[in-house]
């Protein structure tokens, strides 16, 4: 059984940096993030074993400095916690931080701001929390929904798939001939990267194992787009949850990873495969 890494996996540079950020604060006094700082639960398990307290809501913090996730958040939520007298430290990926400029340029310029993403989505919620008035949309539904406006200012989650991203564009631009579309790319580099590896690494293998968090939205994104060039198509969080039957008959199987999977993960999932195909070839 041929084992194949897609060319573009596991954590970007945003997360590692996000990880590492903690591991130094969290040295030199208690720290307290707000949300998961990203979403993977053995990332999070293994910082919770260095002391470091997590806590979604700001009122519930006790300790003296806070750390905003790689997410990111909004100026409300942050001056919240500064009300307090508490020191925030940011994790956010600088790509996260160039969306939030751009969403706030938009508004300034005089463009009503749509997110494309998730609207329950910790990323999405900090870039409109400081919006009086915004859209959310992903669906052809949510497009249907927007009311008419002079001028459409769009930008999107940073890990929605680029070509859904275009597409929801495309929808708006077509319902709305007499308004003024503007479009600012705001999907990340190695998510783009991740996804286009992705189809490559599918329409190769018999069998495709996406890696990471449950939570982990452009984990779930790889795993829906490799789902359309594969039909084997499995999302595991670690090596414990594979099962064996998945690779009956696989002669190729494909190992995938969202942004914030640990190389440990990777490397653990492709040494239990290589395990089950050295099985299989005994029976």
């Amino acid at each position: 059984m041929k084992i194949i890494r897609a060319e573009h996996l596991g954590m970007c540079f945003g997360v590692r940096d996000a990880i590492a950020l903690a591991l130094q604060q969290a040295e030199a006094r208690p720290l307290t993030v707000l949300g998961e700082l990203v979403h993977n639960e053995t990332v999070v398990d293994s910082l919770a074993e260095r002391g470091i307290r997590i806590q979604h809501d700001p009122a519930t913090v006790t300790t003296p400095t806070v750390m905003i996730t790689a997410h990111g958040a909004s100026e409300r939520t942050m001056n919240r916690v500064r009300a307090r007298g508490l020191d925030v430290v940011e994790a956010t990926c600088p790509l996260v931080h160039f969306a939030h400029r751009v969403v706030a340029r938009l508004k300034q310029e005089g463009y009503h701001p749509v997110i494309i993403g998730k609207r329950d989505h910790v990323e999405v919620r900090g870039l409109t929390e400081d919006l009086a008035e915004y859209d959310v949309v992903l669906s052809n539904a949510d497009v249907a929904a927007l009311r008419e406006r002079e001028r459409f200012g769009i930008a999107a989650q940073t890990t929605q798939p680029i070509d859904r991203v275009r597409h929801v564009v495309s929808l708006i631009e077509r319902r709305f001939p007499r308004s003024e579309v503007r479009f600012v790319d705001t999907v990340c580099q190695p998510t783009k990267q991740r996804q286009a590896a992705a189809v490559e690494l599918a329409r190769q293998s018999d069998v495709v194992i996406v890696i990471g968090g449950a939570h982990s939205n452009n984990t779930r994104e790889l795993a829906a787009t490799c789902s359309r060039y594969c039909a084997r198509v499995h999302h595991v969080r670690t090596a414990s949850d594979l099962r064996a039957e998945w690779f009956a008959g696989a002669e190729a199987v494909g190992i995938t990873a969202g942004t914030s999977t640990p190389d440990a993960a990777i490397d653990e999932v492709e040494l239990r495969i290589q395990q089950i195909g050295r099985v299989a070839s005994w029976i």
